[in-house]
């Protein structure tokens, strides 16, 4: 995963200024998350060692790598979770069914199995938010204004009605104004990452959702890339 910048007409405003731990070993990994989630307006915490995650507060988020040198992901996230009411996304390389299902009995909220894209990170985390926070979470640019908590969107303070996938491809162009969202990962926020179905319907949604906007330019085609939010 890669950081991005932000635009300077974008506002995201995290829920009650959320804080996120981040328990990774991998010093290169977690530097690209603490630089990405400060940048989206998170509080960031780093630590290496299941321990002192154990040691830690009481974070909003903690994004729980399950290779730690120190103790078995698996049993750190069940203290966790019986010790804390924080949102757990579980960040690792194992993807087998049986792995997942074993973090999420052990306690986690979710799970995201590397190398997986900015975006679909943070919009994982607004998830857990709306769950675990009130007040969720709001963006702005420019007209545009995307409540994610109750998935109201207005343009100029006029409410546009979307369907939920225009609403899920919105959610992860408005994420990261000016970074363009390839295809792949605009699909799998809005279906999922094994979306195998005609790549065409990607752009039936998104003429739809260009034509209920109304905003010539707001949302544009990288040719041979993907899509990104632009000046409006």
């Amino acid at each position: 995963m890669t950081a991005s910048s932000e635009s300077s007409d974008m506002s995201v405003v995290p829920a009650a200024a959320a804080s996120v731990l981040v328990v990774e070993d991998d010093r290169g990994i977690a530097s690209q998350l603490v630089r990405a989630l400060a940048r989206g307006g998170y509080q960031v915490d780093h630590v290496v060692t299941g321990g002192e995650a154990l040691r830690w507060g009481d974070p909003d988020v903690i994004l729980l790598d399950l290779g730690l040198p120190d103790a078995d992901g698996v049993q750190v996230c069940r203290q966790l979770r019986q010790r804390s009411a924080a949102a757990i996304i579980v960040i690792t390389a194992c993807g087998e069914e049986t792995d997942r299902v074993t973090a999420l009995d052990a306690g986690a909220d979710d799970y995201l199995v590397k190398p997986f894209g900015l975006s679909e990170l943070m919009a994982r985390i607004r998830a857990v938010l709306r769950r675990v926070q009130p007040g969720g979470e709001v963006i702005r640019h420019g007209p545009l204004v995307v409540d994610l908590r109750t998935r109201k969107v207005t343009v100029a303070a006029r409410e546009i009605a979307l369907t939920p996938k225009e609403f899920d491809i919105l959610e992860c162009l408005a994420a990261d104004p000016g970074r363009v969202q390839t295809r792949q990962d605009i699909l799998t926020a809005a279906w999922d990452a094994n979306w195998y179905g005609p790549a065409k319907v990607l752009d039936v949604h998104v003429a739809a959702l260009r034509r209920k906007l109304g905003v010539p330019g707001l949302i544009e085609t990288v040719y041979g890339r993907g899509f990104r939010l632009g000046d409006a």
